[in-house]
């Protein structure tokens, strides 16, 4: 279960070295942190986006989030550490490429969600695509097979 308290996500970028049984954690918890984050990439939360969240988290994390998860996770504490980039990009080691570019799927789904793309929601997915160590190849879903 996905915690609104990003349990996972703290003792690994606390120093903590995660299992190998903790990666699916460390995915689910990144992509309610991400996501929610971007409701408040804009200063201007709407439900629909909050809506959005939570249908785009089971989707991709096979987890039920309610509104307040969502919510808390936008203004978690993790933030007072160090600012999300810098704990993308500590995660982005612990996924893989596949899992980083849904992270990235899910955060374009999530900002086009209210038909209104700002500036500010740009900005947010190249610094998300940027930490998450995302190339355009990947971001486009062009993975190498060889």
């Amino acid at each position: 279960m996905i915690l609104s308290t990003l349990n996972h996500l703290l003792k690994l970028l606390g120093g903590s070295e995660p299992a190998s049984e903790d990666r699916e954690a460390i995915f689910n918890e990144t992509v309610l942190l991400v996501l929610a984050r971007a409701t408040d990439s804009d200063a201007n939360i709407k439900p629909i986006e909050v809506d959005t969240v939570r249908d785009i988290v089971k989707k991709t994390t096979n987890e039920e989030v309610s509104a307040a998860d969502v919510r808390n996770a936008a203004h978690s504490k993790i933030y007072e550490s160090a600012p999300l980039e810098r704990h993308l990009a500590d995660v982005a080691g612990r996924l893989d490429i596949h899992d980083r570019a849904s992270i990235a799927r899910a955060l374009a789904e999530v900002i086009l969600s209210d038909e209104r793309v700002t500036n500010k929601e740009v900005r947010f997915f190249d610094m998300v695509a940027e930490a998450l160590q995302l190339t355009p190849a990947a971001l486009c879903g062009l993975f190498a097979t060889d």
